[in-house]
């Protein structure tokens, strides 16, 4: 079974980070090619043995933007 998620790429404290947009699983690698195989790694096992779960996931959309903001002080 084969279902497609989302994820997000950034650097974060010396390693890329690979975010899911889905589910709260993340993994990190030094390159951005392997943070993404690591998260690949990470889904696979959270959802082994757990088909169900993964198909009971609500299929998203996401939109991206970026807002400014001030602090004061």
């Amino acid at each position: 079974m084969e279902r497609k998620l989302s994820y997000v790429v950034f650097w974060e404290e010396g390693a890329f980070v690979a975010r899911c947009l889905d589910i709260d699983v993340a993994s990190d690698g030094p390159t951005e090619q392997e943070a993404v195989v690591s998260l690949k790694e990470a889904l696979e096992l959270y959802f082994d043995g757990h088909k169900d779960a993964l198909m009971e996931l609500p299929c998203r959309s996401y939109r991206f933007g970026q807002v400014a903001i001030h602090a004061k002080g």
